[in-house]
């Protein structure tokens, strides 16, 4: 029960501690990692950040946006000649600058990463089919509407079969006057701060832990090593990153 709240346990021996002190049940700390770890499936993860606007009335969008989202669907399902797909959108900068992850060493040994400044970077704009893992990624230098309607242009013609539902965030660059919204897309906005209902963050994390602890001499060559990761995700993959449930219910309803 502790494990499934999101403040979770700052170590294994604070578990150790927190049992012997609330349950009088002493155990070695290797047998609490043996159970936590491997029985228990639960890990060290870093913690997302908690805007403070995310207030309780903010957890009621949230919760009131995934119970309506099959209506949402059928609504647009109702009006549709095309078969209608459910995708998930966002953007993700990638830079230079080398990214930080934990690494396992021995006891007593501190991870040392080499770190170099460097501020090149550009953007994946990319969306994702949780049902499916099917996929859409752009390249782009910025982060603006210029972008993005690029973007929806590419995923337009890459999906021309179905209408492409796309649920994604509240920026600006979204919901700006001068976008034209292709024939077979539709928006959906998720509620402001709301970022864990997104599974492409997922997918962005997965793809980043892969690149961490890696220095790249030029934007050139992130560039191909990124594609590269990129290449080597299988659909089967992708599914199980993003396939939330509440999307692919909401999807198959």
């Amino acid at each position: 029960d502790r494990l499934s709240q999101p403040e979770g346990f700052g170590s294994y021996k604070e578990i150790q501690r927190w049992r012997a002190e609330e349950h009088e049940l002493e155990l070695p700390c290797s047998t609490v990692h043996l159970v936590v770890r491997y029985e228990l499936e639960a890990k060290p993860k870093s913690p997302r950040p908690f805007h403070p606007k995310s207030k309780p009335e903010r957890v009621a969008f949230k919760e009131a946006f995934k119970e309506d989202l099959s209506a949402r669907i059928e609504e647009i399902r109702a009006e549709a000649e095309r078969p209608v797909r459910l995708f998930c959108q966002d953007e993700s900068r990638l830079g230079l600058m080398p990214i930080t992850r934990r690494r396992i060493t021995l006891s007593g040994v501190k991870p040392i990463q080499q770190q170099r400044p460097a501020y090149q970077s550009y953007y994946l704009y990319g969306a994702v089919e949780p049902k499916t893992g099917k996929r859409f990624l752009l390249e782009r230098e910025s982060l603006d509407r210029n972008g993005f309607q690029d973007f929806l242009d590419g995923f337009s013609r890459r999906f021309p079969q179905s209408t492409n539902i796309l649920i994604l965030d509240n920026g600006r660059f979204h919901k700006a006057n001068k976008l034209t919204i292709p024939e077979n897309v539709r928006l959906i906005f998720l509620p402001p701060y709301s970022p864990e209902l997104n599974p492409i963050e997922r997918f962005w994390e997965d793809l980043k832990d892969h690149l961490a602890f890696d220095l790249h001499e030029t934007l050139s060559e992130l560039k191909e090593r990124v594609s590269e990761k990129l290449h080597s995700y299988t659909d089967e993959a992708v599914a199980s990153l993003t396939g939330y449930q509440y999307l692919v219910d909401a999807a198959n309803a």
